[in-house]
């Protein structure tokens, strides 16, 4: 079982998803267990302050450390213990891939400016982000993470093998495109190898349709 922890000021957001489709049925197999923690608990002042304004100033706030290290301390969280954050790399399919054979995954969640740096050199080990854009705070990546993952995992879908297809499964190519019925809809017609019932030719031309798109991909981002 995948044991998931995620640290966060807003519990709420993670109360529907969770509860939906794949991370729902993977908890239900018993592949993956959700824990979600208020960081807002792990503070010591009445108004359960989580941030502060930045040493050398400037605008924004910044979130401080004790909060983020106390409440892993007392989950007894070990890596991988993610934060993510726009400075982290890319987050990619291997990772889910990986994170899925492991026994737990811990997510921090930021806010507001910034998470003091103490967080991300001494407790977090990886910084993960989604792309180059900036969200209002990480929940939103956290979830996206969390279902990337938990639909790896053994229950959560009904064809694993249908996993195995999907883009960037075994690097950077992207799946061939998929029709179904009907046939023609609008003027516009399925392939005819698709419906041609030949197997070695069907998967010669998803090859050549992932390479294809792939390499236009490539392109565009150059």
């Amino acid at each position: 079982m995948l044991r998931v922890s995620i640290v966060t000021i807003f519990p709420e957001f993670f109360t529907a998803p969770l509860g939906l489709s794949i991370p729902s049925r993977a908890a239900a197999a018993g592949s993956a267990s959700y824990r979600v923690i208020d960081l807002r608990d792990f503070t010591h002042d009445r108004h359960r302050t989580v941030d502060d304004a930045p040493f050398g100033g400037g605008p924004g706030m910044v979130m401080k450390p004790e909060p983020f290290f106390e409440a892993v301390e007392s989950i007894g969280a070990r890596a991988p213990i993610l934060l993510v954050s726009a400075r982290g790399r890319a987050f990619r399919q291997a990772d889910a891939v990986r994170y899925a054979k492991g026994e737990e995954l811990t997510i921090l969640c930021g806010h507001y400016k910034d998470v003091d740096q103490r967080v991300a050199d001494h407790l977090a080990t990886e910084e993960i982000s989604l792309g180059d854009f900036v969200l209002s705070g990480g929940e939103p990546a956290a979830l996206a993470i969390v279902d990337a993952t938990a639909r790896l995992l053994p229950g959560a879908m009904s064809d694993l093998e249908s996993a195995r297809t999907d883009s960037f499964w075994d690097g950077s190519e992207l799946s061939a495109p998929s029709y179904t019925r009907p046939a023609e809809y609008r003027g516009q017609r399925v392939p005819e190898v698709l419906m041609s019932g030949d197997h070695r030719r069907i998967a010669e031309w998803r090859a050549s349709e992932a390479e294809r798109l792939s390499k236009a991909r490539g392109q565009g981002r150059s």
